[in-house]
């Protein structure tokens, strides 16, 4: 008798368990990071770019020759990535040429053989996504450093990468013909949750004293696209709460720079890596510039 009540006390121990693992909520992960050194004087140089992977058309190789040689003249410690790396969806699996054909074969200058740290695309999600997060693309082109979010630390600067992709209801809920790969990522509420937790932890620890966030999509933006409610909703009050210095993004496929009336934050699109696509012509309502060249800001409430 007595090991029948023991057997049935640990039944009850277990399903208890059981209901508080599944009940008690997305827990806090921290988000993975990687060390990037600077200069011996503590500064940093690096180039952004966004939106290129067209195996070298659209003027994709034209820009990555400017880049090399901005580059040269800057002497970059790394390149950022703004995401939709490989058009028109993303990788079809590791072995798939377009990884090579759009990003090896094309950003080949010297000054550009340095860490390319990068976020995916709404593109990207169209294809493998596994594919390119995966250390098979990594042994073809160790350059390539792709994670869904990620953290890197630089010393007098810390870079918050941010995976925005999943955050846009349009596609879940409207993909028209596209496939997305939701692998590792649905269910998208608890995603999303889990992800804006890391985020606000992350920005709450750190004491770089500069805080850049890096994303696809735009937050503010008077080119094609416009603002991305979901992020204005989620994520941008984490943002102003710990005082983030710039959120950079791409999918507008050109260059942004829009200024904050209400908080610190600048804005900056660079979404310019190969077809220029969209006009900066003053769709969003907020903003009361009318257009923007890349040199020029736009005031947003």
């Amino acid at each position: 008798m007595v090991r029948s009540v023991s057997d049935t006390t640990m039944a009850l121990v277990l399903i208890l368990w059981t209901l508080l693992v599944f009940c008690s909520g997305p827990a806090v992960a921290e988000l993975k990071r990687i060390d990037q050194p600077t200069k011996s004087d503590g500064s940093l140089s690096l180039l952004v770019v966004g939106d290129w992977g067209r195996r070298g058309n659209y003027n994709q190789s034209l820009v990555a020759t400017q880049m090399g040689r901005i580059g040269e003249e800057l002497d970059i410690d790394f390149v950022i990535s703004t995401g939709d790396n490989f058009y028109e969806n993303g990788l079809t699996g590791v072995d798939d040429t377009a990884f090579e054909e759009s990003f090896s074969n094309i950003y080949t200058a010297k000054s550009l053989h340095k860490p390319w740290y990068t976020v995916l695309g709404n593109h990207d999600y169209r294809g493998d996504v596994l594919a390119q997060l995966s250390d098979a693309v990594r042994r073809i082109d160790p350059r390539f450093i792709c994670m869904r979010s990620f953290i890197v630390n630089a010393e007098i600067a810390d870079f918050f990468f941010v995976d925005t992709t999943p955050f846009v209801n349009k596609y879940w809920t409207d993909p028209e013909d596209h496939h997305y790969d939701w692998r590792e990522v649905s269910p998208r509420e608890t995603y999303v949750e889990n992800l804006s937790k890391d985020l606000d932890s992350a920005l709450r620890e750190s004491v770089a004293t500069w805080k850049i966030v890096v994303g696809h999509h735009t937050m503010r933006s008077v080119s094609e696209h416009g603002d991305t409610k979901e992020l204005l909703k989620s994520l941008l009050p984490i943002l102003k709460a710990h005082e983030v210095d710039f959120y950079v993004n791409g999918h507008d496929h050109c260059l942004e720079h829009i200024s904050s009336i209400d908080s610190p934050i600048q804005y900056f699109t660079s979404g310019g890596g190969r077809k220029r696509g969209g006009e900066c012509s003053g769709r969003t309502p907020t903003c009361s510039s009318s257009s923007t060249t890349g040199k020029d800001s736009c005031r947003c409430d």
